[in-house]
């Protein structure tokens, strides 16, 4: 996957960032700016990508 990629995020995670960059522009922020900080936001809230499947949650260490 290149730098910029975004097919591994789920549908929910684009509305949401698409959202978040809206926000952005109508503060005055730039596109590009906008983008940025928009999927900054979704991957700090997410982790970044998600996977399907049952199981991905964090395993605790005993």
């Amino acid at each position: 996957m290149t730098r910029g990629d975004k097919s591994a995020y789920t549908g929910k995670q684009k509305r949401q960032a698409e959202h978040i960059e809206q926000s952005e522009r109508e503060q005055g922020r730039s596109k590009k700016d906008a983008e940025r900080i928009a999927w900054a936001t979704v991957n700090k809230q997410d982790g970044g990508g998600k996977r399907s499947g049952s199981g991905r949650a964090r395993s605790t260490h005993h």
